[in-house]
């Protein structure tokens, strides 16, 4: 096998310690069938005046938490020691900068023991969590730019996660368990879907995937986590909301963790880990009514609820249910493809003959946006972001030829051939990961569920194992757009304009994936490919930082400028406005801007922060560099009656000396009763 550039350049001492942390785990496993290991930890990026990323408006900013935003892994040995990682975060995406950063972290502290071919980073696709954390342009024009908070952030977060799995690692067992979920997504690309054979639309005749795969992992006799696989979209919350959240994965994960099994996640080594990954979503949507916000009621919060509760419903019946036994040993191939030149055989094209893929680009249908789901990109008249500016504007000239290639898509931007390096990857990493008898198909995209139904049919096929036994992991280790069938493709639905690399993406991932599966059946390994872009030296940044903040004349950071009521009922709404400074000052990851304390024996003990699905911080520049908290705490029907107080933390800058100073602020008590 050729190895990558970083797995050389790993040092001798950390390769003598990786080898005695893998022979170590390798002689507890062959005790058992595998080690299983669990670990979360939270990835949230700037509350505040920094770019949200999947609807790509500019002026989708952060204001505040809903929920803090979380990546979860887990880690499997089996019984000859071979080892894999999957870990499902709460973001967007997985850039390609994320998956290389993640990478050099780890083979830092871990050697040769964790690289990119055994981990396997995907993302749950919430639409208001922070972005800027691509080094590819496309991804940060709507935040202005690379955001260094927000990239360290994800970075440190999925390495925490990855390291307190790895620490976690126990003896233990997995099993399967399967379901269906038709109140959860709808096609919103229904005219496209329509375009494909009849076989295809017959494997979905409700026009959206209903299933719903479980990985159940038990240390011992004791369930610890699982891993919920089911298409829908991470947009309940709509482009209008500016508070950092989860979306409806988010609050499944919440649901599970939190109200199911107790979870307290400022409170040491959680009991259980959730993850509600993707699979093939492309043309899934949340809302139900073919409306941004709207289906099953009318308001986003509470459709985010709703869809995050059916998922997690729906999971807990699988992991109920689940008796197949995952048996066998773990695997893994990954792959470095330049999706923008691949030579695609007739065996994998709808006419049976040889075509190729082509440079990058985006169609009209991409800017005018998923009108069930969210608007397209605006470029109002006369408007100028800094950041396009910077990189020479959008008027990059079209070739014929690639005018051509991409037919029938009306190209309004080439992105592939843009300057001075391409605003979207072409070199994309492909991954197959084995857990037993599940394989993983990892792709950098977002796959339609027809076109992730023919990749499942390929590489099963391949391997001769069951079309069950073959998941598509969206949202994994790279990102680039969308993948549509051909015959999708053809009608230029938005995910069709989103398809970049022309019509023939599909089969071009059919056959490199069916190459990577036959390495993994016969045990080889394949040439590695080319190596990915490094941008990290190459990144602009335009959004503002802080300057300094102000109390304002006669006021103190922390004063409570709104007090709380003196007795409130449960369902009611505790409301309290704190001076504070800007939340860019101190992230808080891995704590939080908020505290509900309740008065038990005679102290003071965090009954809800800022990570919880009741509460709000919301962050308002009242004027200058004077600002506010404003928290709100909607009491639950289940709260115990008692004492209550509201705390806030924060932090603000000297504008003189620079310096960054803690603060906090305290409510007077109030009772719920």
């Amino acid at each position: 096998m050729s190895m990558s550039r970083r797995r050389l350049l790993t040092g001798v001492a950390g390769l003598s310690v990786a080898a005695h942390v893998f022979n170590s785990a390798a002689s507890v496993a062959a005790q058992g069938e595998y080690l299983v290991g669990r670990g979360i930890s939270d990835v949230t990026g700037p509350a505040a005046e920094n770019g949200m990323m999947g609807y790509s408006l500019t002026q989708q900013k952060t204001t505040g938490i809903h929920m803090r935003c979380r990546a979860r892994a887990y880690v499997v040995v089996d019984s000859s020691g071979r080892r894999v990682v999957f870990v499902t975060a709460d973001l967007a995406a997985i850039f390609q900068s994320v998956h290389q950063g993640v990478l050099a972290r780890l083979a830092k502290m871990y050697g040769a023991l964790y690289t990119d071919q055994n981990v396997l980073l995907n993302a749950t696709h919430t639409h208001s969590a922070c972005g800027g954390d691509s080094h590819y342009a496309l991804y940060n024009l709507a935040i202005l730019g690379f955001q260094e908070q927000t990239f360290s952030s994800v970075v440190t977060g999925i390495v925490e996660a990855i390291s307190k799995a790895h620490n976690d690692l126990e003896p233990g067992s997995m099993m399967i368990g399967r379901t269906e979920l038709t109140d959860a997504s709808v096609n919103r690309s229904r005219a496209a879907f329509e375009r494909n054979p009849a076989e295809d639309r017959a494997q979905f005749p409700l026009a959206i995937d209903p299933a719903v795969t479980v990985l159940r992992f038990k240390q011992g006799g004791h369930d610890v986590g699982s891993i919920s696989w089911f298409a829908t979209h991470g947009t309940s919350m709509t482009g209008a909301n500016r508070l950092i959240s989860g979306d409806n994965k988010g609050y499944a994960a919440y649901a599970w963790e939190h109200d199911y099994a107790g979870v307290r996640y400022l409170d040491g080594v959680p009991g259980f880990v959730a993850s509600f990954p993707q699979t093939n979503p492309g043309d899934m949507s949340p809302n139900l009514n073919l409306r941004p916000g709207s289906g099953p009621t009318e308001n986003e919060f509470e459709n985010t609820r709703i869809i995050g509760d059916r998922q997690f419903r729906a999971a807990l019946r699988a992991f109920g249910s689940a008796t197949e036994q995952v048996t066998g040993g773990v695997d893994s191939r990954l792959c470095y493809v330049d999706m923008s030149a691949v030579a695609v055989a007739g065996q994998y094209t709808p006419d049976g003959r040889p075509h190729s893929t082509c440079t990058a680009a985006i169609g009209v249908s991409m800017l005018a946006g998923s009108t069930e789901d969210g608007p397209g990109i605006p470029v109002p008249e006369g408007a100028k972001n800094p950041l396009v500016e910077a990189l020479g504007g959008l008027d990059a000239p079209i070739p014929q030829a690639l005018a051509d290639a991409q037919a029938p898509k009306l190209v309004v931007l080439p992105t592939g051939a843009m300057r001075p390096y391409p605003w979207t990857p072409d070199v994309l990493p492909l991954q197959i990961l084995r857990i037993g008898q599940l394989h993983l198909v990892a792709g950098p995209a977002e796959y339609t569920i027809v076109a992730g139904l023919r990749i499942r049919r390929t590489v099963a096929a391949e391997l001769g194992v069951p079309l069950e036994h073959v998941l598509i992991q969206g949202y994994a280790n790279a990102y680039s757009q969308y993948v549509t069938t051909p015959e999708e493709y053809d009608s230029q639905q938005y995910e069709g304009g989103s398809t970049l690399f022309g019509r023939y993406t599909l089969p071009a991932y059919q056959q490199e994936f069916a190459e990577l599966a036959a390495s993994l059946r016969t045990g080889t390994f394949p040439d590695q490919g080319p190596v990915p872009r490094d941008l990290s030296g190459s990144q602009l940044n335009f959004q503002t930082g802080v300057v300094f903040d102000d109390p304002a004349p006669f006021r103190n950071f922390g004063d409570v400028l709104t007090p709380p009521k003196s007795s409130y009922r449960r369902s009611e709404r505790v409301s309290v406005v704190f001076v504070t400074g800007h939340p860019k000052n101190n992230l808080h990851r891995g704590g939080t801007f908020l505290e509900v304390q309740r008065l038990t024996g005679g102290q003071w003990i965090r009954h809800a922060d800022d990570g919880d699905w009741a509460t709000k911080y919301r962050w308002t520049r009242t004027l200058g560099a004077t600002s506010t908290a404003t928290i709100t705490w909607d009491i639950p029907a289940d709260t115990p009656v008692g004492t209550y107080r509201i705390l806030h933390h924060g932090d603000w800058k000297n504008g003189l000396t620079g310096h960054i100073t803690s603060l906090s602020g305290t409510s007077h008590t109030f009772t719920i009763s």
